[in-house]
């Protein structure tokens, strides 16, 4: 029986396995590992011990969820679909809220025309009152 050297949260364990199992339980070392420096991450270093039980339990916790995907597919499906369903609505949601910021600054771009085209327009009926004023008192005086 092999005795095969993993790491976990930079510690060393030597664990005995089948012929040929090698490879595999280093590979599962490395999902525990993972999981504890994620734990690490999350909560800080709690103890060795309380974190390799917290990383089990998450590992039990994914395990249990892939194992009632497997005995109830339908179930699985269904949660998939309403998952893409889910996806595809936030992805709407979002390209409306795209469009309507756009259609808001098209919106603040015109207003913005208009009354420049309204000063304008003010502008040139005072200087053409003006003009009026102007020829209204030379024909007076005349």
């Amino acid at each position: 029986m092999p005795l095969v050297n993993v790491m976990v949260n930079s510690r060393a364990y030597t664990i005995a396995c089948d012929d040929g199992e090698e490879d595999h339980l280093r590979q599962l070392a490395a999902t525990v590992d993972g999981k504890v420096r994620e734990l690490l991450g999350s909560v800080g270093n709690v103890g060795t011990e309380r974190l390799l039980l917290m990383a089990a339990l998450l590992i039990a916790d994914e395990h249990h969820g892939v194992r009632i995907e497997a005995d109830h597919p339908v179930e699985a499906q269904t949660r998939g679909e309403l998952e893409a369903r889910v996806k595809a609505a936030e992805s709407r949601a979002g390209a409306a809220m795209e469009q309507i910021t756009a259609e808001g600054q098209l919106r603040i771009g015109l207003e913005a025309r208009i009354q420049a085209a309204e000063d304008q327009a003010a502008a040139a009926m005072e200087q053409t009152a003006a003009r009026l004023e102007r020829i209204a008192a030379s024909l007076a005086a005349a």
